[in-house]
């Protein structure tokens, strides 16, 4: 299936980009891609298992929304889906505008909400695309549990509603998107402003909003520098990682 291989390759890489972040740097945490109708790109559990950091093309197979397999031997050499895959077929089957999905599992978004702590515009130009999704609401999950079957992902799908990103609680988050490197930056965004929130609080700051006319002043940068850019820049650190 060579037209998937581009796909499973950007998978494979966006894994690695999510460990370099330090947002799944053990081995939970996965990704999937849209590829039609039925089926689904995704990061599977596989026989030499080392972490999402380590992750390759061989790891990604096609699978079908019920976890069996997307073509003949997709899960064959003792591959499986993860556990979790109910959380990523029920945002697909519920969201016409979302192609890709990311679950991870960032300390600092689980720190941040366990500390009463919401995803909130307390930055400004710092990071324009994290601080435009949080002013539009980052719902919360409220259970702490696997989202393994569907009844439980209906539940974290209807806590996401039609907002980008929930965060999971006592687990982590889910992002979703058109694509998958705007899946994954959008999981950086929200990451970094738990991160940045946690610091403010510990010096014993305050955590604002940022003002509607500040807000009014960002603009937006476009496509091509929010997401192909900055897709870019993931790809060349983990060179460095």
């Amino acid at each position: 299936m060579s037209e998937l291989a581009e796909p499973r390759t950007l998978i494979a890489d966006a894994c690695r980009v999510l460990a370099a972040r330090g947002l799944a740097d053990g081995i939970l945490g996965h990704i999937s891609f849209r590829v039609d109708e039925r089926r689904l790109l995704i990061r599977c559990r596989g026989p030499r298992e080392r972490g999402l950091g380590h992750t390759t093309e061989e790891d990604i197979r096609l699978v079908d929304l019920d976890g069996e397999p997307g073509a003949p031997g997709e899960l064959d050499g003792g591959y499986r889906p993860p556990n979790e895959l109910p959380l990523h077929t029920e945002v697909l089957r519920t969201r016409a505008d979302v192609s890709a999905v990311v679950h991870a599992h960032p300390p600092e978004v689980v720190t941040a909400d366990l500390a009463g702590i919401r995803i909130r515009p307390v930055v400004g130009a710092f990071d324009i695309p994290g601080t435009r999704l949080a002013a539009g609401g980052v719902p919360v999950y409220p259970r702490g549990v696997l989202v393994r079957n569907r009844a439980l992902a209906k539940e974290m799908v209807a806590a996401m509603g039609e907002r980008p990103v929930v965060v999971l609680r006592g687990h982590g988050l889910t992002s979703a998107a058109a694509t998958v490197e705007q899946s994954v930056l959008q999981a950086i965004s929200v990451d970094r402003i738990a991160r940045l929130s946690l610091r403010v609080v510990s010096a014993g700051g305050t955590l604002d909003d940022l003002p509607a006319e500040d807000m009014a002043e960002l603009p937006d940068l476009g496509a091509g520098f929010n997401t192909g850019t900055a897709w870019r820049h993931e790809l060349a650190r983990l060179s460095h990682h």
